[in-house]
């Protein structure tokens, strides 16, 4: 049975158009999370929504994409065209429901072993987080083709910014981080940050490694149909906030993504009770919208709790996850996007914001650099004290005609980041891991010696 996903503004996206011949077959994997799930739910994100407008930016360029993935249960078909040229095959492996990532692991081999039983010949593997490049690892030397893969998140990295009282990765996911390093034909990452992380931190070979920028998708978020930030963009700002509820006059410093410690939400809502503080005038038009859904029971109301332990819960707009042409409103209304992550790879709200006209206040870490251009398309913090996003909040909300002027260079900046460049520079990635040949020079990082600390330690796959 094959069910077609075509009706737009509903995620995924569908393609638009695609060139008749087929240059390349790709077998992408996602292990842990669907390329058919609603970005800011459980742990859906910018991967998911990486995955499937990377693999629509493929096809249109002349190559077929099948985007594997477990089947949860949830009445999803064996395969889904989301577009022509790709396709979401689900596989059979552990139970058919939802499970915590903490299970995934024991479910590597049973997805690797589903996966070799598809018939259909690929040329190549791209695998997306440490999970799928272990089910990587397998089918390259079973398929005995290259394996390409995208860290997306690094376990060290993390580790490294965590938020206070937040879970570290596990020592199982660091080793097998570790392997894939070792054993990808070439390695994606988001940023030259990126690049020099798993370099220094995980012995990546710089030949093996490649820089490939993400994209966004320009059709859906833009400013809309006038020049001027403020009247045009489809309607304009005023329109956005009809549609969506928002007070015209509002102050409105938006959040969107999952609600976890690592995205720093604990940041905004403390700088939103140092700028009340500091300015108790703002009160009356300061409205801060949360878009976005729990991810990890720890993270189950914390945020709405300390909201009301600093008196601020009266400002702050819950607002579940919501499909991308709805997400675009939601960046068209803001006055400014608010990204205080603790690590981020690269931030592709940031960039999705700006391509809708909206400056980005974000931390100044990971690859948001990349995407904001400090003090022309938006603002960077070193670090994150609260006292310094309230203090630009500030300054924003009393300096609207900065708001305008960053905004205009944000749409400009978005302009030279589309999903189309990205896939280009992808293919050519493919062709050097086809070229060199599978698995010629690959040199096997050594894992760390400490002991395994996560349950499920066996399914570390050991090829």
């Amino acid at each position: 049975m094959t069910v077609r996903a075509t009706r737009r503004g509903t995620w995924p996206p569908t393609s638009l158009s695609q060139e008749s011949h087929v240059s390349l077959r790709v077998a992408m994997l996602s292990v842990h999370t669907s390329p058919l799930h609603q970005p800011g739910t459980g742990d859906a994100g910018g991967m998911n929504v990486y995955m499937v407008e990377l693999s629509r930016a493929l096809a249109e360029q002349g190559l077929e994409v099948d985007l594997f993935t477990r089947c949860r249960g949830e009445g999803a078909p064996p395969l889904v065209e989301l577009a022509p040229g790709v396709r979401v095959r689900h596989l059979h492996a552990g139970p058919r429901r939802a499970l915590p990532k903490e299970a995934m692991p024991g479910l590597v081999v049973p997805f690797s072993l589903a996966l070799l039983k598809e018939e259909r010949r690929y040329e190549l593997v791209h695998s997306h987080y440490w999970l799928s490049g272990q089910a990587g690892r397998i089918a390259s030397v079973g398929w005995r083709i290259p394996l390409v893969h995208t860290a997306h998140t690094l376990a060290r990295v993390k580790n490294a910014s965590l938020a206070e009282g937040d879970t570290p990765e596990p020592e199982l996911r660091v080793r097998g981080e570790h392997q894939v390093v070792g054993s990808a034909d070439r390695l994606i990452a988001n940023t030259a940050d990126e690049a020099e992380a798993l370099r220094s931190l995980y012995g990546a070979e710089g030949a093996r490694t490649e820089v490939v920028r993400p994209g966004v998708d320009l059709r859906t978020f833009h400013p809309g149909g006038g020049a001027s930030r403020a009247a045009g963009r489809g309607g304009g700002r005023a329109a956005a906030r009809a549609r969506l509820g928002l007070p015209a006059d509002a102050f409105v410093p938006l959040y969107a993504g999952r609600i976890q410690p690592l995205k720093g939400p604990d940041v905004l809502v403390r700088a939103v009770a140092e700028l009340l503080r500091e300015a108790p005038g703002l009160r009356r038009r300061l409205l801060v919208p949360v878009v976005g859904g729990h991810s990890g029971a720890s993270a189950q109301g914390s945020v709405w709790r300390l909201a009301e332990e600093l008196g601020v819960a009266d400002v702050l707009r819950p607002c579940p996850p919501v499909r991308q042409e709805r997400l675009a409103d939601w960046y068209r209304a803001a006055d400014v996007l608010v990204v205080p992550s603790r690590s981020e790879s690269f931030g592709l709200v940031a960039v999705e914001a700006q391509a809708c006209g909206t400056p980005v206040l974000a931390a100044a870490v990971g690859g948001l650099p990349t995407a904001v251009w400090d003090g022309v398309t938006g603002l960077l913090v070193r670090g994150h004290d609260p006292v310094e996003y309230a203090r630009r909040l500030h300054m924003l909300a009393t300096h609207p005609e900065a708001v305008e002027t960053m905004g205009a260079a944000a749409v400009r900046h978005a302009r030279g980041m589309s999903w189309r460049a990205s896939a280009a520079r992808t293919v050519e990635v493919y062709r050097g891991a086809l070229e060199r040949g599978v698995g010629q020079g690959r040199r096997h990082a050594p894992a760390p010696a400490a002991p395994l600390s996560w349950r499920n330690e066996k399914a570390v796959a050991q090829v």
